[in-house]
């Protein structure tokens, strides 16, 4: 019995093999064509260019990374009649689209070629077709088994990719390049569509880079669309994809334990990261700082090391826009303890000026920078949180009270100014 073998192709080259042995063992090798090449780039800071292959220990944290988790990984993999545990059947059947610029095929099975706008698109749903969707993400997440449709993303949240053909959503072509997120609302937790997106806007209205974001509804039904960040549409309206990867793959960490309590990346660890990787590192350190700052100031306690990534552009490595921002300290029955303590603080209400000063060593930055940053963010979202809600007052009342996220968040904002001491 033979391995099985998936090619991983990145901008028309094969980039290696992930391949998995009869004893169900995953490895990955560069294929030598690659290393000898002009300018070989390594998949993932975790991954380093070499001859010799890795091990599933060394190269499951990309691999697996690359696919959903927890209830979306075993809802996918029902769908698809194959064990939530087996990493490779699972990118056998979703990894012809994944976060970033790789796809993942078979032997014999080449890359469609990037099309420009003018060529063939898919047709456009309609809003029936959009609740369709909607409907079936719970039972089916990515749409797995869908005849045509091979899509993988990360995380635990319910999301499709989707491309837009003059402004309307469309499922992709096979094999055609995604360029939008389509996410419905949690289940579980109402009014998450708009929280998202007030967030996500705030964010942007006080400077952060962000990936963009647009609520839409569907027959009174909300939900979000989120642009990609790691696809880039040139002059000829042809899409192509940019490669990325989150912190998790880039330090070796497997997507299961993405907490810090549990192993994941710590602030340490993850600035130490960008200061390694990034090609702007003192751009990209403050990037991050601010992203830390907000991150506590809004509530959202669920920032973990799969929630930053590193976007590899044309210009070199840099932190990537920010995404899945949401205030989760607005649900009482989600835990309120930061996903990554600042220094040995896990909430905001336990943070004062010993907290803020752990978290600048931490962050490798000075105390009096930090303390004059945290004082400026926090000021600049008291400012901002008003007309934000305002702009989202189209959304439909019943599914998320706006005002009330707007008001938490202020009087969080003014909370850490006072913690600074």
């Amino acid at each position: 019995m033979t391995d099985k073998l998936l090619n991983v192709w990145w901008d028309g080259q094969v980039v290696g093999q992930f391949t998995q042995d009869r004893h169900g063992d995953i490895a990955f090798a560069y294929a030598p064509s690659w290393l000898e090449g002009d300018a070989p780039r390594p998949l993932s800071a975790s991954l380093p260019l070499r001859a010799d292959a890795f091990n599933r220990r060394e190269c499951r944290p990309f691999f697996g990374g690359l696919l959903p988790e927890e209830g979306q990984r075993t809802a996918a993999a029902q769908a698809l009649g194959v064990s939530p545990a087996n990493d490779f059947a699972l990118l056998y059947r979703l990894g012809g689209d994944v976060a970033g610029a790789l796809q993942m095929l078979p032997p014999g099975v080449e890359p469609v070629e990037p099309a420009s706008s003018d060529s063939q698109q898919p047709e456009p749903l309609d809003e029936a077709g959009i609740l369709r969707v909607l409907d079936a993400l719970p039972v089916r997440p990515l749409l797995a088994g869908q005849e045509g449709l091979r899509l993988s993303l990360a995380g635990a949240q319910s999301k499709v990719p989707v491309v837009l053909v003059a402004g309307q959503i469309a499922l992709p072509l096979p094999g055609q390049a995604t360029t939008h997120i389509l996410k419905p609302p949690i289940a579980r937790f109402p009014g998450t569509t708009e929280n998202e997106a007030f967030v996500m806007r705030l964010a942007a209205a006080v400077g952060l880079d962000v990936a963009p974001v647009e609520f839409r509804t569907a027959e009174g039904r909300p939900f979000l669309l989120v642009g990609r960040y790691d696809r880039h549409c040139d002059e000829a309206g042809i899409v192509r994809r940019l490669h990325q990867e989150d912190f998790c793959q880039a330090l070796g960490v497997p997507p299961e334990t993405k907490y810090a309590s549990e192993g994941g990346p710590t602030f340490r660890e993850c600035f130490d990261l960008i200061r390694r990787v990034s090609a702007r590192p003192a751009v990209d350190v403050l990037k991050l700082l601010d992203a830390a700052i907000f991150n506590l100031i809004v509530g959202n306690a669920d920032a973990h090391g799969k929630n930053f990534s590193i976007l590899y552009g044309e210009d070199g490595p840099k932190l990537a826009p920010l995404y899945d921002l949401l205030s989760t300290i607005a649900y009482p029955e989600l835990a309120p303890k930061m996903a990554m303590r600042f220094g040995k603080k896990a909430t905001l209400q336990e943070m004062d000026a010993d907290g803020w000063k752990a978290f600048a060593k931490e962050a490798g930055v000075g105390w009096p920078f930090l303390r004059r940053r945290v004082g400026e963010l926090s000021r600049q979202i008291i400012s901002q949180v008003e007309d934000v809600a305002t702009a989202l007052k189209g959304a439909p009342p019943e599914h998320g009270d706006v005002n009330a996220l707007a008001e938490l968040v202020a009087d969080r904002a003014q909370t850490v100014q006072q913690s600074l001491g």
